[in-house]
């Protein structure tokens, strides 16, 4: 029976090194291996750890929400990493090996490395990249060409500008049982005949009215997997034009999916995460109250939830940042690791705004013109 290597220790540095020349390794997007770019060697991912790796959801570990939130997690599910934080973004991001000095990642600030560590929960799961780099880099050049009014050879400069950067991104996920009583009003729709004069001329009309009768009643729901973002690098809006992500892709997190890539360390505490899973929890079952409440028109007077059985999970979703400057400028973009969507920031033109403008008011004009002959 061959012997599987150990994972390394929690808070030592990952490398995954070459069998063949000894030089780190990285993972290669949308498959199951590491590639050597040194010797050009390729190591399955399936050779170091037991097991078919496609085996989605297998051996991830829910989290006791209670426990999170108490500070009362076991050691064994927390760990150090090697953080630093960007004076410019906030973005909190570990840096592998003997590095002092890179750029960060969603801005482009030289960022210094610092030496002290932070112990912070460790992810139970990722979905790794699935989007290589070149695919990524020209999903980016095609949405910078479609953007309106962006300057003459914009994407032209980004596509060559930089090297993108794949950055394992920090999310959190809620389960929970839900069980709401409700209180309001179904109001159903009637219509009467009625007769108005319109121009000296009588005629009937039909008037919408609504007859309101009180309700009671619960619904029940169980949330799986409710995402929320745990760093704060890009604003929630940009975040969520990257989904929908697909979850069901999540991997048992092991360091091999890291080589050759970076991690960003979650900025936004459990609690405060709980806290918006909850507020999206509850615009979920006000719909499926006005659904259980029928009727043409509903009016929810009060929801009482509770929630029982709640587990969380902190899981890395792949990320390609796109961070560089214009003119003076930083900009920056993102493409799912997964899907290849696109969102970000990019510069106007205002000559271009200016010209648009001007073809408005001389359209305006020739209008004007036409209707006054």
């Amino acid at each position: 029976m061959t012997a599987v290597p150990p994972l390394p220790a929690p808070d030592a540095d990952f490398h995954a090194p070459c069998t063949a020349c000894g030089a780190d390794l990285r993972f290669a997007p949308g498959q199951t291996v590491l590639v050597c770019d040194h010797c050009g060697n390729r190591q399955e991912i399936t050779a170091r750890f037991p097991g078919p790796w496609k085996q989605a959801r297998t051996g991830i570990e829910e989290m006791d929400l209670a426990r999170g939130l108490a500070d009362d997690l076991p050691a064994a599910s927390l760990e150090q990493h090697r953080t630093t934080s960007c004076p410019n973004c906030g973005a909190v991001v570990e840096f592998p090996g003997a590095e002092h000095a890179a750029e960060c990642p969603f801005c482009a600030t030289p960022v210094v490395i610092g030496t002290g560590q932070v112990r912070l929960i460790k992810p139970q799961a990722l979905v790794p990249f699935e989007i290589p780099e070149q695919a990524a880099r020209e999903a980016l050049g095609r949405w910078l060409k479609s953007r309106w009014f962006a300057p003459n050879g914009l994407s032209d400069y980004a596509r060559r500008g930089r090297r993108l950067t794949g950055v394992y991104t920090p999310f959190w996920t809620f389960d929970a049982a839900t069980e709401s009583a409700y209180a309001g009003q179904r109001g159903d729709a009637y219509y009467v005949a009625r007769t108005v004069t319109v121009n000296g001329q009588r005629r009937t009309e039909q008037e919408r009215r609504v007859r309101w009768s009180p309700v009671r009643g619960r619904v029940a729901r169980v949330f799986d997997d409710v995402l929320v973002p745990a760093g704060r690098s890009h604003d929630a809006g940009r975040m969520r034009a990257l989904e929908p992500w697909g979850l069901g892709a999540l991997q048992p997190y092991r360091p091999d999916w890291l080589a050759g890539f970076l991690a960003e360390g979650y900025t936004v505490a459990l609690a405060d995460g709980h806290d918006r899973a909850r507020e999206i929890m509850a615009g979920v079952i006000a719909g499926d109250v006005r659904a259980a409440i029928g009727g043409d028109e509903q009016r929810v007077e009060r929801i009482d939830t509770r929630h029982s059985a709640e587990t969380f999970k902190h899981v890395l979703l792949p990320v390609w940042t796109a961070a560089y400057r214009f003119r003076g400028r930083s900009y920056a973009c993102v493409i799912n690791g997964q899907t290849g969507r696109v969102a970000g920031e990019r510069p106007y033109s205002p000559w271009k705004i200016a010209g648009a403008v001007a073809l408005a008011l001389i359209a305006l004009a020739l209008v004007a013109w036409l209707q006054a002959r």
